[in-house]
């Protein structure tokens, strides 16, 4: 797993982006304390941007809105909520002694 940034320089209800192995990945971290990852890069706008989206709850599903066009990722798995046949990838990600590490592509 790559380290990538210090818990605390992720606001909560926010995101971060950072280069792991060559690859733009958005970092987040919801009210919750919980942390999530997955591609930066937004199908719709074709723009690596998701990281500055809008962190929220949707009946109990954490997402980051796209702040492009506002279609919404569902942070766990990065199935867009608002067309089933769109998804971007996520990653494994952990926080060890304050550190987050994110590892490779979750399998889909």
């Amino acid at each position: 797993m790559t380290p990538v940034c210090r818990l605390d320089q992720i606001e909560v209800e926010g995101g971060v982006a950072a280069l792991v192995d060559g690859v733009a990945v958005a970092i987040f971290r919801t009210h919750d304390g919980n942390v999530y990852a997955m591609s930066n890069y937004d199908p719709f706008s074709r723009a690596s941007v998701l990281a500055r989206g809008i962190v929220g709850d949707r009946g109990g599903t954490p997402f980051v809105a796209s702040p492009m066009h506002k279609q919404a990722f569902d942070l766990r798995t990065g199935q867009c909520l608002d067309d089933a046949a769109v998804r971007v990838p996520t990653y494994d990600v952990r926080v060890d002694g304050g550190v987050v590490l994110v590892g490779p592509p979750q399998e889909t």
